[in-house]
């Protein structure tokens, strides 16, 4: 029988810790009397071995063993790395000059 594994996708809120990334899964789920979406975030411990993942990274997570008192998965693939920063308003109008 194989087993299967959870797998999520979320992106990085913390990298501070070694070899850990802070990974925040974003769901909508509609409150049940009074029909509003409500967003709701779970933020998980992720195990990151080679220190790869930095803030605003998109990753892919998995379950696995416990690592720690609070860790439980896994970052398995960095689906898409954080956006460049958007240039200044100043270089912007520098560069029409």
């Amino acid at each position: 029988m194989e087993e299967k594994r959870k797998l999520k996708v979320g992106k990085v809120v913390s990298n501070k810790m070694d070899k850990t990334a802070v990974v925040a899964i974003q769901s909508l789920k509609r409150h049940p009397l009074y029909k509003k979406t409500i967003r709701r975030t779970v933020r998980f411990k992720a195990h990151d071995e080679a220190n790869a993942c930095r803030i605003g990274d998109i990753v892919t997570i998995v379950d696995t063993r416990p690592l720690s008192k609070t860790k439980r998965w896994k970052v398995v693939d960095i689906v898409s790395h954080r956006q460049a920063l958007p240039e200044t308003q100043t270089d912007v109008q520098e560069e029409a000059e």
